[in-house]
C-alpha cells in the first residue's frame, strides 16, 4: 500500500491502533436469511399448491418473494459492481484501496466525497440490526464493526450468495424493498429481464431513493458511460419519468404479463383468508376451475352490458365434502364496484327459495307433487294492506300441479303454499339451512315465498348442497386444513328427493322456460333460477350429483337491469360451469342423463290421472302413505267452510272524502252456500256469486265488529272480529233562509 493510502486508512480508522475486536454479534448464514425473509406478500395457493392470488399485508414496505442470483439479469449484476464496488470480486470484503482514497480525499477537502462500502459491507448493515443506517452516518465504531464482520460474511457466504442477498434486501425506492419488487412495479417485469437502462436506473436509485428524476437519470447515464453505453443515456429520461410515476402502485396494476407470472385470481377469497405477510394459505379452490369460473362470468356480463348489467359472482362447492372449488367474487374490471364480495353480499334471492318452501309442505304432508294448486289472481290481506301477487309473465294457469308450479316457478301457487305452512315456520326452516335472515317469519309475511329476505350467494348455494346430499347440511370450507364440518340432518330425506326430482324436470319447467333453455343440462341436474323485485338481483342455483354450482348476477350498487331474467342472465353462466365441472373432472358422467339418482326409504312411485285431465298421467313420487292414484281438484263449493273476507283483525279505514254510500267492504264466506251471514247479532241478507262464495256488500260503521258464518242447523262454523276506523262524511246542512 503506498505511503498516502497507509496514512489515509489509519486516520480513517483510528481503532485500528487497539486491540478493539468488533461488536460480538454474529450474523445468520445465507441458508437463514433465505429462510427468515418475509415478502409484504401472503399468497393463496390452490387445492394442488399452485399460485392463486398474491395479496399485500405490509403496508410500510413492499417486498416479493425471495430472487435467486441466476434469475436476476446479468445487466444489473454488472451495473451495480461497476457502479458500487468494482473490485467486488477480488477484495475479502474490504477494500482498503477505496477505503484509503477516500480518507486521503476526506482528509485534504474536509468534507466527505466519496463512499469506501463494499457490497458485502453494505449487506451486512442490512443483515445487522445495529449497523443498519439510521438517520445519520455511522460513528467510527460501527464502521469498523461493519468491516469486521464484512470480512467474516465473506467466509461463510460465497460472491454470489452475497450479491443475490444485497439485491433481495436493499431499498429501492419509497417502499420497494429488493429488485423483485422494483422491477415489478417499476418495469412491469421479472428481474431477470431487465436491460442495460433499466438496470442502470435502479442501480442510480441506491445512492438516492427518492432523489428527483433529473438526479437519478445523471447518476444512471454515469453508470452507463462506465459501460462504454454513453450512447443510451438519450433514452434514460423517459423512462425514468414513467417508470418513477409508479412508484407505490399496487401488484393489482401491473400489466399482463406480470399478472400472468403472478395470477391474481381470488382477490375476496384471498382478502377473507389472508392477513400476515409471507402468509400461505393453500384453499380449498382448484385453479383452473377459478379462472374458468371467471371467464364465464365475464362473457356473460360483456355480452349483457346492454342490459344495464355490471356484476356477478360464481360459487362452486362440492357436495360431499363441502370444498369451495371455485370463488368469483365480482367481475372484475367491468364492475364500478368490484372490491365488492358478491359471494357474501346480502341480496334477495327471488323465487329461488320456493324449492325450500314446497319441501316443507311435502314434509309436513300438506302436499304431494301431484297435488293440484290454483294458479289464480290471489288479493291476500294484511296489516300493511293488501299482498297481491303476480306470476312472473303476468298470466295465470289455472290448476296445477306442485311439480309443475315449483319446476315452471309459478309465484301465486308458492304463496297459497306459504298460507299453509306459516311464514314462520318457513322462516324457522331456513335459518336451519344456514340463511342469515335477520327477522321472523312474521316480519315477512307472505312475501317471503317470492324471496323477500336477504341472503348471501354462499347460503343459498349451500343449503342447495343440503338437497343434493338428501336433507343433510354441512358447513362449506376454504382451507385444505379447516376440518370437514360434522354433517347434521335439517330436511326430510324423503321430500329432499322429491324436490330434487322436480328440479331436474324438464318437462315440469316446460310451461315457463320451454323445453331447450340454459337449464337443461348433458347431465343430471336440478336448478332453480330466480329474480328479485325489479329485476334487481339474478340467480341460478343448481346441483348434479357431485357438485353446486351458484350463480348471481347484477349490479352492486342495487340498480335494475333491463329485462334480465333468470334463465337469460345467471343461467348461461351456470351452464357453462357446470358441463366444464362434468368434462374435465368427471367425464364419464358428461351426455349420461340416466344417472339420476334412486329413491331412498320412504318415497314411492305410484302412476297416477287426474280426474278432470288437469295434467297428463304419469309416474309421481310420493312420500310412503300419501300416494294416490287419481287425483280430484278441490272446488270451492266443496271446501271447508270459512270466512274469506274479512280477515281476523283487519283494520279497515275509512275515506271522509268519499260518499258513505259509494264505500264497500264485499264479505265473502266459501263452503256453504246455503249458511247465514251473521255480522254483530243481525243476519245479512247475502247471495252467492260467480265463484260459488256466499257474498254482500256491506256499508262499513266505524267501530269493532263481529263476524258469524253459521250452517243451516244455526251452528257457527267460522267467525272473525274485525275494527272499522275514520270519520263518516256527513252531509252538508242546508242554508237557511
Amino acid at each position: 500500500m503506498k505511503k498516502k493510502h497507509f496514512l489515509a486508512a489509519v486516520l480513517a480508522f483510528p481503532v485500528l491502533a487497539f486491540p478493539i475486536f468488533a461488536h460480538a454479534a454474529t450474523l445468520p448464514s445465507y441458508l437463514e436469511t433465505r429462510r427468515d425473509f418475509i415478502s409484504s406478500e401472503a399468497s393463496l395457493l390452490d387445492r394442488n399448491g399452485a399460485l392463486l392470488h398474491q395479496l399485500r399485508t405490509n403496508p410500510k414496505e413492499r417486498r416479493l418473494s425471495w430472487i435467486t442470483v441466476e434469475h436476476i439479469s446479468p445487466a444489473l449484476k454488472n451495473a451495480l459492481i461497476i457502479a458500487e464496488d468494482k473490485q467486488f470480486y477480488a477484495h475479502t470484503g474490504v477494500d482498503w484501496d477505496a477505503v484509503a482514497a477516500a480518507a486521503w480525499d476526506n482528509l485534504k477537502r474536509s468534507k466527505k466525497s466519496r463512499g469506501a462500502s463494499t457490497i458485502t459491507m453494505q449487506l451486512v448493515g442490512l443483515l445487522d440490526e445495529d449497523l443498519r443506517r439510521k438517520n445519520g452516518a455511522r460513528s467510527l465504531s460501527q464502521k469498523w464493526s461493519q468491516a469486521w464482520l464484512a470480512k467474516q460474511l465473506e467466509k461463510e457466504w460465497s460472491k454470489e450468495q452475497i450479491l443475490e442477498g444485497y439485491l433481495n434486501l436493499v431499498g429501492f425506492r419509497g417502499e420497494l424493498v429488493g429488485v423483485h419488487a422494483l422491477s415489478r412495479v417499476l418495469f412491469d417485469k421479472h428481474p431477470s429481464g431487465l436491460n442495460a437502462i433499466e438496470s442502470a436506473l435502479s442501480v442510480a436509485l441506491l445512492r438516492g431513493p427518492n432523489a428527483q428524476p433529473s438526479k437519478v437519470v445523471e447518476r444512471a447515464c454515469a453508470i452507463l458511460k462506465q459501460q462504454q453505453r454513453s450512447n443510451e443515456c438519450s433514452a434514460l429520461a423517459g423512462l425514468a419519468e414513467l417508470s418513477l410515476a409508479r412508484t407505490g402502485k399496487g401488484l393489482d396494476r401491473v400489466s399482463n404479463s406480470v399478472a400472468q407470472a403472478s395470477p391474481q385470481l381470488a382477490p375476496h377469497l384471498a382478502r377473507k383468508l389472508l392477513s400476515k405477510p409471507n402468509q400461505q394459505v393453500r384453499s380449498t379452490l382448484d385453479a383452473n376451475l377459478q379462472r374458468f369460473a371467471r371467464d364465464a362470468l365475464t362473457r356473460q356480463l360483456l355480452a349483457l352490458r346492454d342490459r344495464n348489467i355490471e356484476d356477478g359472482a360464481v360459487l362452486v362447492l362440492d357436495n360431499a365434502t363441502g370444498d369451495v372449488l371455485a370463488w368469483v367474487g365480482s367481475s372484475g374490471a367491468l364492475s364500478a364496484a368490484g372490491e365488492v364480495d358478491g359471494v357474501l353480499a346480502l341480496r334477495q334471492p327471488g323465487s329461488t327459495l320456493k324449492p325450500f318452501l314446497y319441501e316443507l309442505a311435502l314434509e309436513q304432508k300438506l302436499l304431494t307433487a301431484a297435488s293440484l294448486l290454483n294458479d289464480a289472481p290471489l288479493n291476500l290481506p294484511t296489516e300493511a294492506g293488501q299482498y297481491i301477487p303476480q306470476n312472473y309473465d303476468r298470466r295465470y294457469k289455472g290448476l296445477v300441479s306442485t311439480r309443475t308450479a315449483l319446476a315452471s316457478s309459478l309465484n301465486i301457487p308458492a304463496v297459497s303454499t306459504l298460507q299453509l305452512v306459516s311464514p314462520q315456520s318457513f322462516a324457522e326452516q331456513l335459518i336451519q339451512l344456514g340463511l342469515p335472515l335477520k327477522q321472523k317469519g312474521d316480519y315477512y309475511g307472505y312475501s317471503l315465498a317470492l324471496g323477500s329476505a336477504d341472503v348471501t350467494l354462499l347460503s343459498l348455494t349451500n343449503a342447495y348442497r343440503t338437497l343434493a346430499n338428501l336433507g343433510v347440511a354441512s358447513a362449506p370450507r376454504t382451507q385444505r386444513e379447516q376440518a370437514i364440518s360434522a354433517p347434521q340432518r335439517v330436511l326430510d330425506q324423503a321430500a329432499s328427493f322429491i324436490i330434487s326430482d322436480i328440479l331436474s324436470d324438464r318437462s315440469a319447467r316446460a310451461p315457463t322456460f320451454g323445453l331447450e333453455s340454459a337449464l337443461a343440462t348433458r347431465m343430471w341436474a336440478a336448478v332453480k333460477t330466480g329474480t328479485s323485485k325489479d329485476m334487481r338481483d339474478n340467480w341460478c342455483i343448481g346441483y348434479s350429483q357431485r357438485y353446486t354450482v351458484g350463480v348471481w348476477v347484477g349490479n352492486a350498487s342495487g340498480l335494475p337491469m333491463w329485462d334480465v331474467s333468470g334463465v337469460t342472465g345467471a343461467a348461461p353462466v351456470w351452464h357453462e360451469v357446470l358441463h366444464y365441472l362434468h368434462q374435465s373432472f368427471q367425464p364419464n358422467t358428461f351426455g349420461q342423463k340416466s344417472a339420476a339418482r334412486h329413491p331412498p326409504p320412504g318415497v314411492v312411485s305410484q302412476e297416477i290421472r287426474y280426474q278432470e285431465n288437469n295434467e297428463a298421467p304419469r309416474t309421481e313420487f310420493f312420500l310412503a302413505g300419501t300416494a294416490q292414484e287419481v287425483i280430484i281438484a278441490s272446488h270451492p263449493e266443496r271446501s271447508f267452510p270459512s270466512l274469506r273476507y274479512p280477515t281476523p283483525g283487519m283494520l279497515i279505514a275509512l275515506d271522509p272524502d268519499i260518499p258513505p254510500s259509494r264505500q264497500r267492504v264485499r264479505i265473502r264466506a266459501q263452503g256453504l252456500q246455503n249458511g247465514k251471514l251473521v255480522l254483530d247479532g243481525k243476519v245479512l241478507p247475502a247471495q252467492v256469486n260467480s265463484k260459488h262464495e256466499l257474498s254482500r256488500d256491506w256499508m262499513p260503521w266505524p267501530g269493532k265488529h263481529h263476524l258469524q258464518l253459521l250452517d243451516a242447523k244455526g251452528v257457527v262454523v267460522d267467525q272473525v272480529k274485525f275494527e272499522v276506523r275514520g270519520a263518516v262524511a256527513l252531509p252538508k246542512a242546508k242554508p237557511k233562509n
